[in-house]
């Protein structure tokens, strides 16, 4: 019987996915990540036999996706269309690259996969398995069978008795990891409407967050965030605490009419309290240490570098390249950033650099101003000379 290795969350598309593959005649293995997701490894144990998986791997990967994807994507200051963060395309790769390795020591030739015919993450997965190994063919059921809806597979897996979560009446696709996560579909896909309050899963609401500004200390070293408060923390924790923090605080939450790469518009709410954290304090970083061009540089090769990663390129030679530029300039951002959160809103609450390039005695208009007016007339005549000569 030929052998399948498929990327399983547990939800409801892949838990369709298990029967359709056995109906087709393969014998079904998944394979589950752990980068932070809504189901425990007895949850989805349970839920891949009850399915009919042969067997399932389940793989906790949140420090690797940390290290190695969340990473590089934070020092790259990567945000695509200015308001995502990445969460789930970030995952993809890793995904992909241990669906890889779980055929290759199961000699099966096939690995597939839930993802939509119109989504992102049938691109990532496929070109990431594509670049890892071409010889493995893929299978991507939501492409071929004929289940045309959510609510036909919700019937799909009433039929054959398939364990599932979603409902008629409550029929949102969540994709949940560390660094964030995605809700779509019912009456999102409205976008007249705003998100009712069900679709609100980590973030509160700005009414029912805190009535009292919490104030949070970031220290980097070397692009890292190290310290929250004071206190030294693993990546992945760090990110978890902060996820709390914020959300409490309504912190994180976007709404975006998204250009996907098949070429269709679609909405997209996003919840992302520590990436948002985050980025915020980098960019104070950011501003303190690097010139006007080098700022200007990173701004133009994030949008580049956001790109590739959302459009499945994790592998690829330009994204690797580039990384190597932003971990360069990573090394000069070492300080420390506070940040006060209320309602939804990120104050900035002080922000102090080893290398930064912001000095006093320079900016002040008080006693002590090392700047000579002088200078600047010079200055104002060859800056505008090309428009001055008649």
């Amino acid at each position: 019987m030929k052998k399948v290795i498929l990327a399983y969350s547990g939800g409801l598309d892949t838990s369709c996915c298990v029967q359709w593959l056995r109906d087709k005649g393969f014998k079904v293995i998944c394979f589950s990540a752990d980068l932070g997701s809504e189901f425990s490894p007895q949850d989805l144990r349970k839920r891949a036999k009850q399915s009919g998986a042969e067997k399932i791997y389940i793989a906790d990967l949140k420090k690797e996706f940390a290290s190695s994807y969340i990473l590089p994507a934070f020092f790259a200051h990567a945000l695509y269309e200015k308001k995502y963060v990445l969460s789930t395309a970030l995952g993809r790769p890793l995904i992909a690259k241990y669906l890889v390795d779980i055929a290759h020591k199961e000699r099966a030739g096939y690995v597939a996969h839930g993802c939509s015919g119109k989504g992102n993450d049938q691109v990532r997965i496929d070109i990431s398995v594509n670049i890892l190994d071409p010889k493995l063919k893929i299978i991507a059921p939501l492409r071929e069978w004929e289940l045309n809806s959510r609510e036909e597979e919700i019937q799909y897996a009433r039929k054959n008795k398939i364990p599932i979560k979603a409902s008629a009446e409550k029929i949102y696709s969540i994709d949940k990891n560390i660094w964030g996560l995605s809700v779509e579909a019912g009456i999102l896909e409205d976008v007249s409407q705003p998100p009712p309050l069900d679709s609100y899963v980590w973030v509160k609401p700005p009414h029912k967050a805190k009535n009292k500004g919490v104030t949070v200390t970031l220290e980097f070293s070397k692009g890292v965030p190290v310290k929250l408060n004071s206190r030294r923390l693993n990546l992945v924790d760090l990110i978890k605490r902060l996820n709390k923090i914020g959300a409490d605080c309504g912190i994180g939450r976007t709404d975006l009419i998204e250009d996907r790469t098949v070429g269709i518009k679609s909405r997209e709410i996003y919840e992302a309290p520590a990436a948002w954290i985050l980025y915020t304090a980098k960019q104070e970083l950011e501003n303190l240490v690097f010139d006007r061009r080098l700022l200007r540089l990173r701004e133009m090769l994030s949008s580049y570098y956001a790109d590739l990663v959302y459009q499945g390129f994790w592998f690829s030679r330009p994204k690797q390249a580039l990384d190597s530029f932003f971990a360069d300039l990573a090394k000069d951002l070492n300080g420390k950033v506070s940040l006060k959160l209320y309602r939804g809103n990120i104050i900035i609450d002080g922000r102090q650099a080893k290398k930064s390039l912001y000095k006093k005695e320079l900016a002040t208009y008080s006693e002590g101003d090392l700047f000579n007016p002088r200078w600047a007339e010079g200055f104002i005549k060859l800056w505008g000379l090309p428009y001055s000569v008649k």
